[in-house]
């Protein structure tokens, strides 16, 4: 079985999907881009999360094929326009770059209770978090 399809197996058994659009757009965002030279455990996290919805993963599709098509060897192009994402974001769409590139840089994140942040939204951090723990392990 290949790390792919571990990692999807993995986060189906933890039922961290949302929903079967969830998995394919994951799915898809994996099959495509797991073997190029930029792919980590950091741009998986964020191809979980940004798979969650048809406009980030859009988003997420565009950078990808951006990249690869330029032959980038990693994710620090990807990093900076995630800063640059998060400085034009007053809604809660902040918090997720500001989680995707704490995902790129293997660094820890939290959001503090006080935040004021759609419910949604948190619920979606607080899953990918949940991810990120299962695809560290794989």
């Amino acid at each position: 079985m290949s790390w792919s399809d571990k990692c999807i197996a993995a986060l189906a058994e933890k039922k961290l999907f949302e929903n079967s659009g969830h998995r394919t757009r994951f799915k898809e965002l994996l099959d495509c881009y797991a073997d190029y030279p930029f792919f980590n455990r950091g741009l998986c996290k964020c191809m979980y999360l940004s798979a969650w919805d048809e406009e980030h993963f859009c988003i997420m599709l565009e950078t990808l094929m951006s990249m690869s098509l330029g032959q980038e060897r990693d994710t620090g192009d990807m990093r900076i326009q995630g800063d640059v994402l998060a400085g034009e974001e007053p809604t809660s769409d902040y918090y997720m770059y500001q989680l995707s590139n704490a995902f790129l840089d293997d660094a820890p994140f939290r959001l503090g209770p006080d935040v004021q942040i759609d419910p949604e939204k948190r619920y979606t951090i607080r899953q990918a978090l949940r991810a990120a723990e299962i695809i560290d392990g794989i």
